[in-house]
């Protein structure tokens, strides 16, 4: 009996042992993947400007279709959803949602704010209309080329960001790394 235990035993290391060959974690370049699930085809975000029927809990956008719309602000929360602020003409970027029967924006970023040169520790780099990134640091190893709002999303390249701030003079980007800090640049 303790001939077959032990038999058993030493099957069932091999056949573990065996289960391992040729399993260990493969380097994988997930870098195209990460930019398609970045940007995805199914954008919720509209587009347009902040119109003149703006006000403290309303925002009015005019979307690039030429379309007026009226969104309800919920400023009551402790972390507001408007980024970079609300000045009539800037052009904006608005993920709305549908409570109680009324239409939400809950997550606005001002474009034109977000617009410009932005440096911090290891970056330093231009946000220009039309997607487009200007690194001016030459020894930046993953320069960002590109920009888009993706689903209330910064992304850069494949880098995706929640604004967590974005001010006249400072912007805060999170991601699941961490959060970064950038001051404008004039």
């Amino acid at each position: 009996m303790r001939r077959i235990t032990f038999i058993g035993a030493i099957l069932c290391v091999v056949a573990l042992m065996g289960s391992c060959v040729n399993n260990s974690p493969k380097k994988v370049d997930n870098s195209e993947k990460v930019a398609e699930d970045s940007i995805d085809v199914n954008d919720s975000t509209l587009y347009g400007v902040c119109g003149e029927g703006t006000a403290m809990h309303t925002l009015e956008l005019i979307t690039d279709d030429g379309l007026s719309h009226s969104y309800m602000i919920n400023l009551d929360d402790s972390i507001s959803g408007v980024q970079g602020g609300l000045l009539t003409g800037d052009r904006l970027a608005v993920i709305t949602s549908v409570e109680y029967g009324d239409t939400f924006a809950i997550k606005v970023i001002n474009l034109t704010t977000l617009l410009g040169k932005w440096v911090s520790l290891d970056k330093n780099f231009e946000i220009k209309e039309g997607g487009s990134v200007k690194s001016v640091m030459e020894s930046e190893t993953r320069p960002w080329t590109s920009w888009a709002i993706c689903n209330g999303h910064l992304v850069f390249n494949s880098d995706t960001f929640d604004v967590a701030e974005l001010g006249a003079d400072s912007m805060f980007l999170e991601n699941r790394h961490g959060i970064y800090g950038f001051k404008r640049v004039k």
